[in-house]
C-alpha cells in the first residue's frame, strides 16, 4: 500500500518562463533537453516550462514509499519523467530567484519517478503556450488550492531503485 511520507509546500515565481526542482549535488546548468514538453529533464532535475503570464505559483511536493494513488482532480496537464537523485537532497531553482531550500525526506539517493500535474488559474488568464505560442484553453476550474495563484502544481515522487 502506498504511503505518503513527507510533504513540503513552496510559492515560487517562475522566472524566463521556467522553474526547476533539482537535486543540489548537481549542476543547475548545461541541460540540453527537449524543449517541446513542458517538462525539461536530466540526470538530477526537472524543469516546468509555465506561460509568461504564471508570476505567482503553489508548488505541493510529496514524497510517497511507491506508486501514489491518482487524485479525482481535473488538472491541466500531467507529465512523469525518471530521475536519478544521486543526493538525494533537493531545492528548487528560478533563473531570477535563485536557490530555495527544499525540506524534503527521499528515503536515500536513487532513481525516481516524479508525477508532475498542474492547473492554471483560469481567472488569471489568458495563458500563452510555451510550447506553441498559442493562447491555452484552460478550463474554469474552482479549487481552493490555487488560493488566487497563477498556477497550482503538484510534484508526486517515489523511489523506483536505490542507489
Amino acid at each position: 500500500m502506498s504511503r505518503l511520507l513527507d510533504a513540503f509546500d513552496a510559492r515560487v515565481s517562475p522566472s524566463d518562463r521556467i522553474f526547476g526542482l533539482y537535486d543540489t549535488s548537481v549542476d543547475t546548468y548545461g541541460m540540453d533537453a527537449d524543449s517541446t514538453k513542458w517538462l525539461l529533464s536530466a540526470p538530477g532535475l526537472v524543469y516546468m516550462q509555465v506561460p509568461a503570464q504564471v508570476i505567482r505559483a503553489t508548488v505541493r511536493l510529496e514524497s510517497w514509499s511507491i506508486l501514489p494513488p491518482e487524485e479525482d482532480v481535473q488538472w491541466f496537464g500531467r507529465e512523469e519523467v525518471e530521475v536519478r537523485l544521486p543526493g538525494g537532497d533537493l531545492a528548487i531553482h528560478t533563473i531570477d530567484g535563485g536557490r530555495q531550500e527544499v525540506p524534503l525526506i527521499l528515503p536515500s539517493p536513487g532513481l525516481y519517478t516524479m508525477r508532475w500535474q498542474w492547473m492554471f488559474n483560469s481567472e488569471s488568464g489568458p495563458f500563452t503556450s510555451p510550447l506553441s505560442w498559442r493562447t491555452l484553453e484552460v478550463p474554469p476550474v474552482r479549487d481552493e488550492r490555487l488560493n488566487d495563484r497563477d498556477l497550482y502544481c503538484l510534484v508526486q515522487i517515489w523511489r523506483t531503485s536505490a542507489e
